[in-house]
Parts: structure tokens; sequence; C-alpha cells
């Protein structure tokens, strides 16, 4: 597999963190035949995909087609792959995370939450992954795990995973092990 450079590599982890893998603004000092060049062998290996631009929501433009619409660019999963992020992982949490529509209101495709880049083998997508399992995690397997202290794994848990991430956290009593944390599906 072809590594990526070190411009490809940042170009990729940039859109990695932005609402639907959007990869433009490109890097400031990319412009002209040598921004075309890098995106164009980015394309070419599968890492860019050239898109319709929703200029209503305000999506930068990459070209102009000509007939009054433009294109913009995201990173395909083969691209996060190239830069060492799971896309698996970020499917799971992007199919977990649902922005609630207003009462009274139908759910536009708005209000579906873009997906959000876990880097694999943080200690975050090792949380992530205890959660996901049938029998879930207790804060102490997650001390055990990680190596933190009970007050940083429940943070990690409520302000990061539940809140940051918007995924849903059910806990439930369990006799014998205490409070258990899992994703619960919505």
């Amino acid at each position: 597999m072809t590594t990526p450079s070190d411009t490809q590599s940042l170009i990729l982890s940039r859109a990695s963190t932005r609402p639907g893998n959007l990869a433009l603004p490109l890097p400031e000092r990319l412009v002209g035949a040598a921004a075309k060049m890098v995106v164009g062998k980015m394309i070419a290996r599968g890492w860019l995909e050239e898109v319709e631009a929703n200029l209503r929501r305000g999506e930068p433009m990459w070209r102009e087609t000509g007939d009054g619409h433009g294109t913009t660019l995201i990173a395909t999963e083969a691209g996060l792959e190239a830069i060492g992020i799971e896309p698996v992982v970020v499917s799971a949490v992007a199919s977990a995370r649902k922005a609630k529509p207003k009462p009274g209101q139908a759910q536009t495709p708005d209000d579906v939450a873009k997906p959000v880049a876990i880097r694999p083998g943080t200690k975050q997508a090792q949380i992530i992954a205890m959660l996901q399992r049938p029998e879930g995690a207790t804060v102490a397997e997650i001390v055990a795990a990680t190596s933190w202290q009970a007050h940083t794994a429940r943070g990690a848990i409520s302000g990061a995973i539940k809140k940051k991430l918007g995924l849903p956290i059910a806990a439930e009593k369990v006799e014998g092990r205490g409070t258990v944390y899992r994703l619960s599906p919505q």
C-alpha cells in the first residue's frame, strides 16, 4: 500500500475531524498547480472523492462544473485507513450519534450527526470497544485496561464519550459487578 506524503496526511487528518470528512479547505500554502497535482494523486489512489458541493450549507467548493454547480472533496474510507483511522470505528460512532429534532418537527438529513474520527489504539477507542461488548464494562474494568483513576474513567464516559461524541450510554446495576456501562442502541 502506498504511504501518504506529509501533505496528503495533513489533508486527510484534517478531513477526519470535519463534518462529512470534508477535505477543504486545503493547507494555506497548497495552491494552484501543486494543489491540483496533490488532489489528483489522492483521487487516483481513492483517498479523496469529488462530490457535488451543497452551497446552501456553505460547503467549500473545489471547482466549478460549468453548469452553475460546484464540487467539493471528501476523504474516503480508504483515505482514512491510509493514515491509520479505522472507518469501522468512525461508522460505529456515526451510526450511534443522531441529533434529536425539535418537538413537532420531522428529522431531516441535516439533523443526522456527522461522523467523528476516533484514532485507533487510543484509550478512548479502547473504552468505546469495551462499551460495545454485550457485557459492557464497569469503571473498575476500564481502570484496569487504561491505568486511569476511577474519576477519570467516569469523566471519559460522561464527558468525552456521552457528551462530546453524543454516544448513547446506558448504565445498569448488575449484582456482583456493580454499575455496568454499555453503548445502548437507539
